[in-house]
């Protein structure tokens, strides 16, 4: 039995594809998913992949995973920078959490420079573009090997 991982993604990134394709890429939300579902099966994981713009709904999945000891990647865009209920609400996890962000925040303006959600993570991984996922999935199977 694969082992359930959720992928929370926060604001605009339901637009991969066509928002700002030069800092996100050509990839579509679709084929991100797909790609974090496909890598997912190879290393034993059931992938949820889920997306919002909704600081709350991020909040409550959060909830979720820690209730249920669920591993999670989370890519907070922009809540990344100032949603310390999303900080708070990570800092519950009872299991691997792990940031990832396409671009690299330090290579952006500096207001994206600050992390409130990276204190509280397992790591974080940034500026690998939709490879950052997949980086984040392959850590995540080895965190939950240990």
């Amino acid at each position: 039995m694969n082992r359930k991982v959720l992928v929370l993604n926060g604001p605009n990134l339901g637009r991969l594809g066509s928002r700002e394709p030069d800092v996100y890429g050509a990839t579509s939300y679709a084929g991100l998913v797909e790609s974090c579902r496909s890598l997912g099966e190879e290393l034993g994981f059931d992938v949820e992949v889920r997306e919002t713009n909704d600081e709350g709904a991020i909040v409550r999945w959060l909830h979720e995973a820690a209730d249920g000891r669920i591993p999670v990647v989370i890519n907070p865009g922009a809540f990344t920078h100032y949603s310390y209920a999303m900080r708070d609400a990570a800092a519950q996890r009872t299991a691997p959490l792990i940031e990832v962000h396409i671009s690299n925040p330090y290579a952006r303006e500096e207001f994206r420079h600050t992390s409130v959600i990276a204190s509280v993570a397992t790591g974080t991984v940034a500026g690998f573009g939709i490879g950052s996922y997949r980086l984040a999935l392959r850590a995540l199977a080895d965190e939950v090997a240990l």
